[in-house]
């Protein structure tokens, strides 16, 4: 019944229409913390720049993270970059498929190792993933954090005993992940058109999952340069944050106005951004971009949303 429903009632989307691990491994990496309404155009344009994973391999980092801008967590960009380099390094540029061979590779996990089997191997494995989990937890009616060492293992046997033994985990995954994104969803689930609503226990779904209390988000105030001339904008290499990407460089409060404020989240973290506007050669260390050569430098978001404000 629930394979039905997602046939009739899936979306589109275009890693659907391949089995090609890479395909899948990139869908995966970019919707590590993003929406998949927001991925699809991101997803295109990456598989016309690295169409296969040798291709990736082969890729500069500047290019590959300059490819990745939007999505933010550019550390999901370096991993896969070392994942592909890996894959061509110990399996000859074929994606293995073995869950623990997989596991191996940078930046993949339990999760994403899970969903490359299942979706472009079709093997049973567990693919749990905020939609699914919620799926699940509602089914059971578990009442337990989701995010605990026991939450965690019951879902991973869940998800594993409802599988189809041998082929068909791939649709029964795809619409596991399907009923959570537009059913059973966090808020107000629409529990009377769901195609599996007599298997389950719960009677109060908005109450579940449960999950452990959020750490606190700590205030963070910084305080960056825009430093330009008539033809350049001078930026500073990232360090840690950001890494071999490039941004407004760091510089200690010097009485001048605030030109800029730019707010977002990171981790635990909501940081204050002010920008201050400085003279050239007033910051060392730092390199020239011309204007024109900005929308292909790898800049992350938020320093790119204040450069083109204080262009503007």
């Amino acid at each position: 019944m629930l394979n039905a429903w997602f046939r009739e009632h899936g979306r589109d989307l275009p890693w659907r229409r391949t089995h090609d691990p890479y395909a899948v491994l990139v869908s995966e990496f970019m919707a590590q913390q993003t929406t998949v309404a927001a991925v699809v155009p991101f997803f295109e344009r990456w598989m016309k720049l690295f169409p296969t994973i040798a291709a990736l391999a082969e890729a500069d980092e500047q290019a590959v993270l300059a490819a990745w801008q939007g999505l933010g967590y550019y550390s999901r960009a370096r991993n896969f970059h070392k994942a592909a380099k890996a894959v061509v390094e110990r399996h000859g540029g074929k994606i293995p498929d073995d869950l623990e061979a997989l596991r191996a590779l940078p930046g993949i996990g339990d999760y994403t190792a899970g969903a490359v089997m299942a979706f472009a191997f079709d093997m049973p494995a567990p693919v749990v993933d905020a939609n699914v989990a919620r799926v699940l937890a509602r089914l059971h009616d578990f009442r337990e954090p989701i995010d605990s060492m026991r939450g965690k293992a019951f879902l991973r046997e869940a998800a594993l005993g409802l599988q189809p033994q041998g082929e068909g985990a791939r649709e029964w995954n795809s619409a596991v992940m399907e009923l959570g994104a537009l059913v059973c969803k966090p808020r107000a689930p629409l529990c009377p058109v769901c195609p599996i609503r007599g298997a389950c226990r719960t009677r109060e779904p908005e109450l579940l999952p449960v999950k452990r209390p959020r750490q606190a988000v700590t205030d963070v105030t910084e305080r960056r340069a825009f430093v330009a001339d008539e033809k350049f904008l001078h930026l500073a290499p990232a360090t840690v944050r950001w890494k071999g990407m490039w941004i407004l460089p760091e510089v200690e409060p010097n009485g001048a106005p605030v030109a800029h404020v730019e707010n977002y989240p990171i981790t635990r973290y909501r940081v204050r951004m002010e920008v201050v506007r400085f003279a050239p050669g007033a910051v060392p260390g730092l390199r020239a971009f011309p204007f024109a050569e900005l929308d292909a430098a790898p800049i992350p978001s938020p320093h790119r949303r204040a450069i083109r404000a204080l262009i503007s």
